[in-house]
């Protein structure tokens, strides 16, 4: 399907001519696309898409400099800003609903059982302090899930927000709705600062997704959220210096100034989740400390991250990523800087992921929740002021290891500027391999069909933990990595894993689905299209830094998505040899 795009209306404002492709052009898209709402983001995009495209730029020079032996580190003590950083300042006062996030639950916005999930209470009585509302890591970015979302979280602050499960085999129907007087704070996470979105369209070039996300969530719930006595409150992913962070700000500002909301109305996390933020975390603070309500400890992305940058340094060559967490030196160090910051200025430290989803057993759940009150029990003793679940199952446990309202007055005894640096090491393993694929054939099995997290092997997988297998048999390829058992990592093992595991995935398919009615033929070709997929894009022979910097077009069928996806591997920038 050809990528056209139709005229929608054209900005009186010196904006530019806006577009909406003719097929984003939906009924549902209409009741969330205020045309006042689209101006805005017009004018926006004329103030900050040059500057985007400049730090997009400086990302990949550094990225350059990286390849070719540099590494990231701390900027000079002497740099104006770090000096301003470094110095004893606090972000504004946090608001009254801001102080409690102990627990916070974690998925895509697009989902409304789900989105009432997040916001209800558990069979047993638990709620989390709060729910993020995800456009980006949990959410495949298909048109008609940003829409969807938009919709769900107007109708989330509405508290008018219901979903109805059709019943089956005689089954009523099952009514899902919530409770709009006993919520978590409400938070919206939205696309990071790599990715187009390109189904709306400004001469010609697509605007920046997180731009879009934030003006039309920020558009339809702000103020009602304050009229409420409530905080709106954002999440902001992938940050990698400074100057990205100065860059939101000004987003926020401007999106503030438009709405009339007085400056510092919108407040925001910002996830700590790639190598090069971990070194201006507090400079990062700094730049948002009208409207900081914290930092993230996004846990995952950074693994991917310290992979990433470092893929061209043969002796940083990590480990099994199931081996790597809060215990390696550079992680721990990592999460504790980021804490000691955050609580010198005031400012929220938050924990990571616990990414368990119930298991099928007794002995297995009680498993899991033992694993996950040690994990948070371990942040809690750093001096986190919380954490995240991706299950509602686990929100009680989660909320057990933190006994206290917040933890602001932690300050961890750590270093000013410890070593971030990830170390290369063992366990590389056959284990570890299978798992790296067996995570990327179930994911791509639920991108293709516009999903953005998938229940897989008792863990929830989303983008973060595709691109951390996606970057690990890339990196092993690359510099042909021996395993602990001395079995070379070839493109030839790569493939006879591949074989492997969608041989048992099938397996898995038709035992699952036998006497249950389906097509199940249909479903073990869907799993084969995914493997196909993973294994182009594991092993393709230049690193794309993410797995997709732009959104599919609105209505392009199954198969113009998928080769438009494995076609952004030849486009894909850097220096390093093939594989």
């Amino acid at each position: 399907m050809g990528e056209t795009s139709t005229v929608v209306r054209d900005s009186s404002l010196r904006n530019g001519k806006l577009q909406l492709r003719r097929e984003a052009r939906t009924n549902q898209a209409g009741q969330v696309l205020d045309p006042a709402a689209l101006d805005l983001v017009a004018r926006l995009h004329a103030r900050l898409e040059p500057e985007r495209r400049e730090l997009l730029a400086a990302r990949e020079a550094r990225q350059r400099d990286y390849d070719a032996g540099g590494l990231p580190g701390y900027l000079s003590p002497d740099d104006s800003v770090a000096r301003q950083a470094a110095a004893d300042w606090r972000i504004a006062p946090l608001p009254a609903d801001l102080l409690t996030r102990r627990v916070e639950i974690t998925g895509p916005v697009s989902d409304p059982k789900m989105v009432i999930n997040m916001l209800s209470r558990t069979e047993a009585g638990d709620r989390a302090d709060a729910a993020m509302l995800d456009f980006e890591d949990s959410m495949k970015p298909a048109w008609e899930n940003v829409v969807r979302g938009i919709e769900n979280l107007r109708g989330a602050v509405d508290g008018t927000l219901s979903f109805t499960k059709p019943g089956k085999g005689g089954e009523p129907a099952r009514e899902y709705r919530i409770d709009p007087d006993d919520m978590p704070l409400l938070m919206v996470r939205v696309r990071g600062l790599h990715l187009d979105e390109t189904n709306v369209m400004i001469d010609g070039a697509p605007v920046a997704a997180g731009l879009f996300d934030l003006t039309l969530s920020a558009w339809h719930t702000a103020r009602r959220l304050m009229d409420q006595g409530k905080t709106p409150k954002y999440y902001v992913p992938k940050c990698e210096h400074h100057l990205e962070a100065r860059w939101w700000n000004r987003l926020f500002s401007l999106v503030e100034e438009a709405l009339s909301l007085p400056a510092g109305s919108l407040r925001a996390t910002f996830l700590i989740e790639t190598l090069p933020a971990a070194f201006q975390m507090e400079e990062i603070l700094w730049e948002l400390r009208e409207r900081a309500a914290g930092l993230n400890v996004g846990r995952w992305d950074k693994i991917f991250s310290d992979i990433k940058v470092l893929r061209e340094h043969p002796d940083r060559v990590l480990a099994d990523r199931g081996s790597i967490s809060l215990n390696r030196p550079w992680m721990k160090s990592y999460a504790m800087r980021l804490v000691r910051i955050c609580h010198k200025h005031g400012a929220f430290g938050m924990g990571g992921m616990s990414a368990f989803t119930p298991g099928s057993t007794a002995e297995l759940r009680e498993e899991q929740t033992k694993k996950v009150v040690e994990d948070k029990a371990f942040e809690a003793s750093i001096g986190h002021d919380g954490c995240w679940v991706s299950h509602p199952y686990f929100i009680g446990p989660a909320m057990s290891a933190f006994p206290r309202t917040n933890q602001l007055d932690v300050i961890p005894d750590i270093d000013e500027r410890p070593d971030l640096l990830p170390v290369g090491g063992e366990p590389r393993t056959l284990d570890g391999l299978r798992k790296n694929v067996r995570v990327g054939i179930a994911y791509m099995h639920g991108w293709n069909r516009d999903i953005g997290c998938v229940a897989w092997d008792d863990l929830m997988e989303d983008l973060a933990t595709l691109e951390i297998s996606r970057v690990q048999v890339w990196q092993w390829l690359r510099h042909g990595i021996a395993l602990d058992d001395g079995t070379p990592v070839t493109r030839e093992l790569v493939g006879r894993i591949f074989d492997e595991e969608s041989a048992r995935i099938e397996g898995e398919v038709q035992a699952a689905m036998s006497g249950k009615g389906g097509d199940v033929e249909r479903e073990v070709q869907r799993f084969a299209d995914a493997r196909e997929d993973a294994e182009a894009i594991f092993t393709e022979a230049s690193f794309r830094p993410f797995l997709t910097c732009r959104s599919d077009p609105a209505g392009m069928d199954l198969d113009s998505r998928r080769a438009r996806l494995r076609a952004e591997g030849t486009q894909a920038s850097g220096t390093q040899a093939p594989l």
